[in-house]
């Protein structure tokens, strides 16, 4: 696992973005993940697969992916590019599988950090360290560490992987 990611941010600083928003319930019959990833954000920004390049970062509002269990959501986002999601808290289980699915990492910042991030502003993450450098605004803030369970899960690149 990358330690240390740089990419590009897209902010929707709106909080409460359900899995209903991020893979709408028509798409959930897709089985290939690059066509389920051209749906991905469709019930908030339709073009948003248009925006995003591999290795790119979302920004939200508080209690991300909440709403129904789907799996798709992490699966949606990553396979359009996004490595990582900032928001000051998630969904339980939405954050349970991007964990443990290996998809994307789910990084709680406080507010004031989301604040602070612009949409399109250049970000590296460095996960050993709990920092985030805001390359374009010359800024840095903290993350939450990941509890000792979940940093292993995530070096070992997802739950599959993960030997105790």
């Amino acid at each position: 696992m990358m330690t240390v990611m740089r990419g590009i941010v897209h902010k929707y600083k709106r909080a409460n973005i359900d899995t209903d928003v991020i893979i709408p319930g028509p798409y959930l019959k897709i089985h290939d993940h690059k066509e389920l990833a051209k749906h991905a954000m469709e019930g908030l920004d339709p073009q948003f697969p248009f925006k995003v390049a591999q290795g790119d970062f979302l920004v939200t509002g508080s209690n991300f992916g909440c709403g129904s269990s789907r799996e798709h959501a992490p699966i949606a986002l990553s396979h359009a590019g996004i490595k990582a999601i900032l928001s000051p808290s998630f969904a339980r289980i939405f954050y349970r599988n991007a964990v443990d699915g290996g998809y994307l990492l789910p990084i709680e910042v406080e507010e004031a950090t989301v604040d602070k991030i612009s949409d399109k502003d250049e970000v590296e993450i460095d996960i050993k360290q709990n920092k985030i450098n805001n390359l374009t605004r010359n800024e840095s803030y903290t993350m939450k560490p990941f509890p000792e369970l979940i940093a292993k899960i995530v070096e070992a690149g997802g739950l599959m992987n993960y030997k105790v």
